[in-house]
């Protein structure tokens, strides 16, 4: 991706500190970036993912939602495509006031966390998946890292666009949610009229020149079939004949994935947020039984995912949606950022097995800064 004027870059980066709604993206494969740009500093919150049904925009959604972290909608006021057309739509835009970050509150203060933070949470986790209470659970971390004081959150973004350039890239920023950079691989829904698309994508391991089916291990197949069964119930309740296609092995940065491709019909696309609702969160960043794992990882992970392995992208229920899980992402905040990651925990897993895991899939993000 080319680099834009500076003058550009200095409008965009000064905007991740206003009060401004806007998110900046790039399709997978794509040359060119894309702004979805709201002309009022209003923040659109919903209250619950079925309240997008018939709404378009870019949505921000939670792991889970709280009174600090809402669904957040991007009213597309202004959309368009490559820099250039990018400039021309942000040459007139109004006022907007400098955000204090100030002292944090208790409820959105963010402490510190190390691997001990990691490991004590393991022991917690592995102990219903031996007694057989659940199948999977996912365990998340997230680490803070120092920004120089030059610090541009663009620059990250074009950074991410060039070196993965099969993911979905994202720079989102509202009041709300503060500003958020992105590089996911995983699909949650994308399609438009009556032909849909979901993935299911669990297991990962560490890239190599070629890798067979045959050479997943047994712990990465489970996490890729537990993950399918979960879709496969959920999709067919709205298709009984969708298609798959999978698992084969899908590369994403550094990493390779397993992944399942499911194609299906919506004969109501005023509905995608009914579907999200039962899709949100996936066994990819939960666990199953949903419920259980949902309620589990809210009391023992030990801090709040926010915005990491929520719901991010474009939707458009008249033309083309584009939705995302928030994989591999960073939250920054002045002078510190903070990274996520996670991964699927089984009763046969090992923590320093998981904790290399964790670590490589942040380095996805550490990269770029």
């Amino acid at each position: 991706m080319n680099i834009p004027e500076q003058k550009l870059q200095q409008i965009l980066d000064r905007l991740t500190g206003c009060a401004a709604n806007f998110a900046l993206y790039r399709l997978p494969w794509a040359d060119s970036p894309i702004l979805v740009f709201q002309e009022s500093d209003e923040t659109i919150i919903l209250n619950g993912l079925d309240e997008l049904n018939g709404r378009c925009g870019f949505v921000m959604a939670p792991f889970q939602e709280t009174k600090a972290h809402p669904i957040v909608l991007i009213r597309p006021d202004r959309v368009t495509n490559g820099w250039k057309n990018i400039e021309k739509a942000l040459s007139s835009i109004p006022h907007y006031a400098t955000i204090s970050y100030g002292q944090e509150t208790p409820e959105t203060a963010i402490t510190e966390r190390s691997k001990a933070d990691y490991m004590k949470a393991f022991e917690q986790f592995i102990v219903p998946l031996k007694e057989r209470r659940f199948q999977k659970l996912v365990l998340s971390h997230r680490s803070r890292y120092s920004l120089p004081d030059d610090f541009s959150p663009v620059t990250a973004f074009i950074r991410a666009c060039n070196s993965y350039p099969r993911m979905m890239i994202s720079l989102c920023h509202t009041p709300i949610t503060g500003t958020w950079i992105g590089s996911t691989p995983e699909i949650i829904l994308s399609g438009r009229e009556q032909q849909w698309h979901t993935v299911a994508l669990a297991g990962t391991m560490p890239t190599r020149n070629e890798i067979d089916l045959s050479e997943w291990d047994a712990k990465n197949r489970e996490e890729q079939a537990i993950a399918c069964r979960y879709i496969r119930e959920i999709i067919r309740t709205f298709d009984p004949d969708l298609t798959e296609n999978g698992p084969y092995t899908a590369r994403a940065g550094h990493m390779i994935h397993l992944k399942t491709d499911f194609y299906f019909r919506l004969p109501d696309t005023k509905k995608l947020g009914s579907l999200l609702k039962k899709l949100h969160p996936t066994p990819a960043v939960c666990g199953l039984p949903k419920e259980e794992t949902f309620g589990f990882i809210s009391r023992h992970e030990g801090y709040d995912r926010s915005y990491y392995s929520g719901i991010i992208g474009w939707l458009n229920p008249d033309d083309e949606t584009n939705l995302y899980v928030n994989l591999r992402c960073m939250n920054t905040k002045k002078e510190q950022t903070f990274l996520y990651a996670g991964g699927g925990i089984l009763a046969s897993s090992t923590p320093e097995t998981e904790w290399e895991e964790i670590t490589q899939k942040m380095n996805i993000m550490r990269n770029i800064l």
